[in-house]
């Protein structure tokens, strides 16, 4: 019998874990010593690299040289996808720069309170917990959940502290290799983690890492977005520090066809999007996102145009880099097409047929007009648009989300038109989407009698709060990325501000409810980790924009499709 050993889930309660199952011994000798070997640099594989400096850049980044064209705009950011300097280390003031004390005290405590969420692995941090707040029980705030480690790893390689990120996608790397199961079931070779904790001996003297696959998890959900997380993390590590040695071992060239033979597989599926239950995401309870979220969607782009960077050419590789070619054509297509919503598309939505057959429909997914909810047709600016939340046959879920449509905007899933055209949507309805506290995770809310279908009468996403129409700090940092993208660094500028008026003083929450976001969210943990390194995260790209490149990319001109609608119905 394997020894076991008690750990408390996120419920509260305790359960047994078999050491053979979720606690790994990581030994991770010969990968370090291979990482201790000389190897050549290279810098993203067929692409130029063209070196510039930050004056140069920072000319070009001003907010008189931005324009609201979208040729313009995407002209600047040659200069992020081609100019970036990967040893660069941010001249913002962090505590590694000599006017860090001049600047706004906030960041002088984000980056103490930063530390404090440090978690250590036999010496080494390996991550950050998600929250230091020891008023209330900590569940399982205690853990380094993969998607919540994402800004804290992108504030810690801005400020020059590599080391840290690497440990982190290592030891997750290592975690996803052993065997997964729930209850009876076994889950995918490729599938990473949503968190991991470290428990310690006291008797040995011994540290384990304790892996949660979702057999902790509310409603027992594997993460699908953590592997594509760890893809465009490694890809920024790559990035900033011009060194691939990480990414060439052939552990991570296994652990990415991993994560993607899970996506690529050939299934029943008629699209080309990721089909997705409940739960899967940083929406991890239960809101009505199962089907094709937009969020899982363009993480999953941007993953695939990460790893057609950091796949080797090998035998194993080269397979993959033609599946992913052609999963892009797809996905860009469709999502261009389908997921789009401005006011013409509105409009020809409302003057629906239905019940259409043939390959010459209009109405591909028979969506029925009547569905369109009276909100969106206040909601919809003259100027604007955006990627809607779900489409599958015969539902279309029009609600916004911030996450889905600011990660359109960095991995190129979104035209250049249509990145200028969500940034309109977000200026037109700052009241709505911002409010007094960046930033809503979706809208509207949901409530009253759909409220209890779609949440199953869920008292923590009641709505204004949490993921029904909450507002969460943490996305101040995507936001920011798109304003600088579409050159609109006034709008990320105004709404740091914002965030700086209140979220020191309220000590870091998690999130705020209310239609405004005026509210620090009624179970919302304080000194949440995310939301501080959300907020460093913003200042330090607003102050050195060419930090945008580890994880922003270009458009591809070989994945832009024609898109063209059937012409069997005209109005």
């Amino acid at each position: 019998m394997p020894p076991e050993i008690t750990d408390v889930s996120q419920n509260g309660t305790e359960k047994s874990l078999e050491a053979s199952g979720s606690i790994f011994e990581i030994e991770e000798l010969d990968i370090l010593k291979s990482l201790n070997q000389p190897r050549p640099i290279h810098i993203e594989r067929n692409r130029s690299f063209d070196e510039r400096s930050i004056s140069e850049l920072s000319s070009c980044l001003s907010p008189r040289a931005f324009g609201r064209n979208a040729d313009n705009n995407a002209h600047i950011m040659d200069h992020f996808e081609y100019g970036y300097s990967p040893s660069r280390r941010s001249g913002y003031n962090t505590p590694r720069s000599s006017s860090y004390f001049e600047s706004h005290p906030m960041v002088a405590e984000a980056w103490e309170a930063l530390r404090r969420s440090l978690v250590y692995f036999r010496g080494q941090p390996v991550g950050t917990i998600a929250a230091v707040d020891h008023s209330v029980e900590e569940l399982n705030y205690d853990q380094v959940f993969v998607r919540d480690f994402v800004p804290s790893a992108l504030a810690l390689l801005m400020n020059g502290e590599d080391e840290i990120v690497k440990n982190f996608l290592l030891k997750t790397l290592r975690l996803q290799s052993r065997e997964k199961m729930i209850d009876r079931f076994k889950l995918g070779d490729g599938v990473m983690p949503a968190s991991f904790k470290v428990l310690h001996d006291p008797v040995r003297n011994h540290e384990t890492l304790i892996a949660d696959f979702g057999e902790s998890a509310i409603g027992r959900v594997a993460p699908v977005d953590s592997g594509f997380w760890w893809i465009i993390l490694l890809r920024a590590y790559t990035k900033h520090t011009g060194d691939s040695s990480l990414a060439d071992l052939p552990e991570c060239q296994k652990g990415m066809r991993l994560i993607l033979s899970l996506c690529l597989s050939e299934g029943f599926d008629t699209f080309p999007t990721l089909l997705c239950a409940d739960g899967c995401c940083m929406i991890d309870r239960r809101m009505g996102v199962y089907g094709y979220p937009i969020e899982i969607q363009s993480l999953f782009f941007m993953a695939l145009r990460c790893a057609l960077l950091l796949l080797k050419q090998d035998d194993a590789g080269k397979d993959f880099v033609d599946l992913i070619t052609n999963r892009l054509h797809a996905l860009s297509y469709h999502m261009r097409s389908y997921f789009w919503l401005d006011l013409k598309q509105l409009n020809d939505i409302y003057r629906y047929k239905t019940e259409e057959y043939s390959h010459t429909a209009v109405n591909k997914f028979n969506v029925m007009p009547d569905s369109l909810p009276d909100w969106v047709f206040d909601f919809m600016p003259s100027h604007g648009g955006y990627f809607v939340g779900n489409v599958s046959p015969a539902k279309m879920d029009f609600r916004w989300f911030c996450l889905g449509n600011c990660m359109a905007i960095l991995s190129s899933l979104a035209t250049p038109e249509q990145s200028a055209a969500i940034m309109d949507l977000i200026e037109s309805r700052w009241e709505e989407l911002v409010g007094e506290m960046p930033l809503k995770i979706c809208y509207p809310a949901i409530e009253s009698h759909e409220w209890r279908i779609v949440t199953g009468c869920d008292p923590k996403n009641t709505r204004w709060s949490y993921h029904n129409g909450g507002s969460w700090p943490v996305l101040l940092w995507l936001l920011t990325a798109a304003c600088i993208k579409t050159g609109r660094p006034q709008t990320a500028r105004r709404a740091i501000e914002l965030a700086e008026s209140r979220l020191s003083k309220d000590h870091w929450p998690e999130y705020y409810d209310g239609k405004l976001g005026r509210y620090v969210g009624k179970q919302a943990r304080k000194f949440q980790t995310w939301s501080i390194a959300g907020y460093l995260v913003a200042k330090m790209m607003l102050e050195d924009p060419s930090h945008l490149g580890m994880i922003s990319l270009g458009e591809d001109k070989q994945t832009k499709p024609l898109i063209k609608r059937s012409a069997s119905w005209t109005v």
